[in-house]
């Protein structure tokens, strides 16, 4: 996966637990007091048309990699790109309208931010939140032997761009602006009620991309099973007649390094290594406590709680 910032040569701070050189979702700076900030940032491109709809995607975006190291949100700065003499600001008070209602929702304070004028609108935001380092959940902890529990279903990129495209069916546009309006904050909640250590969030590297990244911090292998994997409505259907976004082709090419496919049809392979906005929260966690996991993540009213497959020894992903 490209990840250029990896080649930077940076101070590399004793406080700091996880930076640069870890793969993670969000970077960890240990406090005096004993517990740590945690640090992230993310903004995009309209991805639905209602303006207000992507504000709140665009938070439980921002916020999703805090929940994914196991942290709380504290603050948030927003980042706006907007093309003042094409667009009228009205519009881009209803997209951070519908940013702070999710903000409220997570109870993390907006406290500031800085725009451009931008030929492209562009909008996410800078997010602190505090996480206790005994506690706090990294792609780097799964283990032989681990379910893998996923808490979202995929495919908000094919609806995104069968979107933009005007082939996205009513029923689609809802069930993702649903799942991608969803905090993963009660499923970060369930998980570290059990204990959970290992996790990461399906965000821009897809499913198998963000997998990936957890097997090769982890040294370790893992083994899924497509027809495990919850999906949002017709989107295989979508990939098989090429409504795919940039991202996820790149994502699937990508990924052919290290995943072994067998005999899986093309179109399911796109819908694995969909680039996701606000996607899920995916879980390695010891079979003893999976059963636990999973009735907590229902409790919660999470949109999925699926075991997907395994971790092994090994590594790369082989999809069943």
């Amino acid at each position: 996966m490209l990840r250029p910032l990896h080649d930077l040569e940076v101070t590399r701070h004793p406080s700091l637990l996880i930076g640069l050189d870890e793969p993670d979702d969000g970077a960890v700076y240990q406090l005096a007091s004993g517990e740590a900030l945690v640090q992230t940032v993310d903004f995009f491109t309209p991805i639905v048309d209602d303006p207000f709809d992507w504000g709140r995607i665009a938070a439980a975006n921002a916020l999703s990699d805090v929940y994914a190291m196991g942290g709380t949100p504290l603050t948030a700065l927003s980042i706006v790109g907007w093309p003042r003499d094409e667009l009228p600001l009205d519009l881009l008070a209803d997209v951070q309208r519908g940013s702070a209602e999710v903000l409220v929702e997570a109870e993390c304070t907006l406290i500031g931010g800085h725009s451009i004028d931008d030929r492209e609108p562009k909008f996410g935001l800078a997010v602190t939140g505090i996480v206790d380092p005994e506690r706090m959940m990294t792609n780097q902890a799964a283990r032989p032997g681990d379910r893998l529990v996923l808490t979202k279903p995929l495919g908000t990129g094919l609806i995104s761009t069968a979107i933009k495209r005007d082939q996205a069916t009513p029923e689609q546009i809802e069930a993702a602006v649903l799942v991608m309006t969803t905090l993963n904050r009660a499923a970060a909640d369930a998980a570290g009620t059990i204990g959970v250590q290992a996790a990461t969030d399906v965000t821009g590297f897809g499913l198998l991309g963000h997998l990936g990244e957890m097997v090769a911090a982890s040294g370790v292998g893992a083994r899924i099973d497509h027809r495990w994997v919850p999906l949002l409505p017709g989107v295989e259907e979508l990939a098989e007649g090429g409504v795919v976004p940039g991202g996820t082709g790149r994502n699937l090419a990508s990924v052919g390094e290290f995943t072994r496919f067998g005999d899986l049809a093309e179109p399911l392979r796109t819908v694995l290594a969909d680039a996701q906005t606000s996607g899920g929260l995916l879980f390695a966690v010891g079979p003893d406590r999976c059963d636990d996991l999973i009735a907590a993540l229902g409790e919660a009213g999470t949109p999925a709680a699926a075991v997907i497959g395994e971790i092994v020894d090994g590594a790369g992903i082989e999809v069943e």
